[in-house]
């Protein structure tokens, strides 16, 4: 993938799929390395399944045969030196899925981050019953998105309503703009 923000999408989209009702985004960034954390409260894997997501020729989709998020994933990782950590559970009373893939950002195969502002926005428009945790840790300050409080102010008002998403576009930019 050209931005590692389309991996977010891609595995949060996974988790949305897998049933989390609330998954977190945290992106932390120092001098050196960059690291996206994606974690969700969804079904979780099974041993078997967390085995084989490496694999591009796995996949649960029913409309093609391979898998590519998590192979692509890794191997961007891993072309920085990096690496891509998958932890899941099935328990019933502490289930989800935790993917950490770690870059080294002065690496020349580097993948930019790309535009995760519009790929949080997506999510929570495309997942408006969904809640997300975004957090974006840098050395020079924090982005912070929670639609739990935003649920808490909005008072029933749908989070994929426009004048929402519009604000919700507006207030990440604003936040960008202080770093």
């Amino acid at each position: 993938m050209k931005e590692l923000s389309l991996n977010v999408l891609d595995i949060t989209e996974n988790s949305v799929k897998a049933g989390a009702t609330l998954t977190e985004i945290s992106i932390l960034e120092n001098s050196d390395t960059l690291t996206m954390i994606v974690k969700d409260d969804g079904c979780g894997m099974s041993d078997e399944i967390l085995k084989t997501v490496e694999n591009p020729f796995y996949t649960t989709r029913t409309t093609r045969k391979v898998g590519l998020g998590i192979p692509l994933l890794k191997m961007a990782a891993e072309m920085t030196g990096g690496s891509v950590k998958i932890v899941s559970s099935t328990a019933p009373d502490n289930h989800g899925t935790t993917v950490t893939a770690v870059f080294y950002k002065n690496h020349l195969d580097f993948t930019p981050l790309g535009n995760i502002k519009e790929t949080v926005v997506t999510l929570i428009q495309g997942h408006p019953d969904t809640d997300f945790l975004f957090v974006h840790q840098t050395p020079s300050g924090e982005v912070k998105l929670d639609t739990r409080e935003l649920r808490v102010v909005l008072e029933g008002v749908p989070l994929d309503t426009y004048e929402v998403i519009v604000w919700i576009s507006e207030y990440l930019n604003e936040q960008y703009e202080l770093l």
